[in-house]
């Protein structure tokens, strides 16, 4: 399988055509910790990126960036075309709710509603009828192998079948960019590798774009590119179209934040 340096984190096919998501020399602080400096990147529509790192890298702040959850204090993110750094926070809101798809490493599901429940809440917030979305919400837990789950608690469920419920309700909306924040992080080998496998064959069923942040290198394995970020800034990065060929095939909507950097 070959590679190819992509150290200024332009992915070769995005090279002179325009991005799906693109920054220039981002920065962004934590009061007093600067935690992007200088950030360049450009991601294709379709692509699978995993953006690697050790903890307090900036990688997750960059995720955070690159959906309009934070604002640059320097730079450029554009989306489409537009800088979504001069946008207002409603209307990247909005954006995230009906562009963005959002897994987090504990899946951040509502414990008081069943799985059925939330995943139709992105439907029902991106306002679609109830009996509609519904229906929706219930195809996409049985397509991720969930029927025996739709009533049940979050507390009821294995480490595995909730964030399987997490990529279910990521995916119903069909999002054009998914952003899975160390989504393997609290599973075990087994159960890590029946997610990844979930959420990329659906990825790419739907043709969206996912950003894959993660320290797992069994998990950046199913991406078709690699950037490390390190102290903030991108420091190397690798491509490979067939990266993924050995594999088979507040709640998440406009999350905030903790304000640390990652």
């Amino acid at each position: 399988m070959g590679e190819a340096s992509t150290d200024n984190g332009k992915a070769p096919e995005a090279v002179g055509q325009q991005s799906l998501l693109q920054t220039r020399a981002v920065e962004y602080s934590f009061g007093m910790t600067r935690a992007l400096r200088g950030i360049d990147l450009d991601i294709s529509e379709g692509e699978t990126l995993a953006v690697m790192g050790p903890s307090g890298s900036g990688k997750s702040t960059l995720m955070h960036v690159l959906a309009g959850v934070l604002v640059p204090d320097v730079g450029t993110v554009r989306y489409r075309g537009e800088d979504m750094s001069s946008w207002s926070e409603e209307r990247r809101a909005n954006l995230r709710l009906t562009d963005f798809g959002f897994v987090f490493q504990f899946g951040q599901l509502l414990p008081d509603l069943s799985a059925l429940d939330n995943v139709t809440i992105p439907l029902l917030l991106a306002g679609i009828e109830r009996r509609k979305a519904v229906p929706r919400a219930r195809d996409a837990l049985v397509a991720f192998g969930l029927e025996a789950e739709l009533d049940r608690l979050p507390s009821k469920m294995s480490g595995g079948q909730a964030q399987r419920v997490a990529i279910a309700r990521a995916l119903v909306a069909h999002p054009r960019v998914i952003f899975a924040d160390e989504p393997t992080g609290s599973l075990d080998s087994f159960a890590a590798e029946q997610v990844m496998d979930a959420l990329v064959r659906r990825v790419r069923e739907d043709g969206s774009t996912l950003v894959l942040v993660t320290h797992d290198a069994r998990t950046a394995a199913y991406a078709d590119r690699e950037v490390i970020v390190r102290d903030g800034r991108i420091s190397a990065g690798t491509g490979s179209s067939d990266s993924a060929g050995s594999h088979s095939t507040g709640p998440c909507v406009g999350g905030q934040s903790d304000g640390t950097p990652q």
